[in-house]
C-alpha cells in the first residue's frame, strides 16, 4: 500500500468490544497506514453511548496500534453512517452488528443500504458478545446493533 493512509469507519455499538471485531482491526493494522473511526449510530442514550466510547476506544487504539477517533449519532443508523461518509473522507467501511437473530440493524438491511454508499462494507458479526459498559457496572440491554 505504500505511504497511502487507508480511513477505515467502524459502525458497531453493542459489539463494539467483541473480540472479532479487535481481530479485524488488527488485522488491517498490520497491513499499515490505517486510521479508524468508531461510529457508534442509531444512539437513543446519548450517555449510555458516550460511556461506551469511553471504554472502546482504548481497546481499539490497542488493536490498531494508532489514535482512533469516535463518534456518537443518532437516531437512524443508516443516515449516522451517512453522514460520517459525507463529512469524512473514508476509503472503507466495517459494519459490526448482532447476530441475524437478534440485529435491528440486519433486520433494516443495513449492510446492503451502507454498500449503496460506494464504498467497500466489511460485515462483522461476532458469535459472543459483550456490553461494553458491564464492567463499570452500569449494565445494558440488546440494542440496535
Amino acid at each position: 500500500m505504500g505511504s497511502q493512509v487507508k480511513h477505515v469507519l467502524v459502525v458497531a455499538s453493542k459489539t463494539a468490544n467483541s473480540d472479532r471485531l479487535m481481530k479485524e482491526i488488527e488485522a488491517r493494522a498490520a497491513t499499515g497506514g490505517c486510521l479508524f473511526t468508531l461510529l457508534i449510530p442509531d444512539a437513543r442514550d446519548r450517555e449510555k453511548a458516550d460511556r461506551t466510547l469511553q471504554v472502546v476506544l482504548p481497546l481499539m487504539r490497542q488493536a490498531a496500534g494508532t489514535p482512533v477517533k469516535g463518534l456518537v449519532d443518532g437516531p437512524d443508523p443508516f443516515e449516522s453512517v451517512q453522514r460520517a461518509v459525507q463529512e469524512g473522507s473514508f476509503d472503507e467501511i466495517v459494519v459490526s452488528t448482532l447476530p441475524r437473530r437478534v440485529s435491528q440493524w440486519l433486520r433494516r438491511d443495513l449492510i446492503t443500504r451502507v454498500e449503496g454508499l460506494g464504498l467497500p462494507v466489511t460485515p462483522v458479526i461476532p458469535k459472543v458478545v459483550r456490553d461494553p459498559t458491564q464492567h463499570l457496572g452500569l449494565g445494558g440491554t440488546p440494542g440496535p446493533g
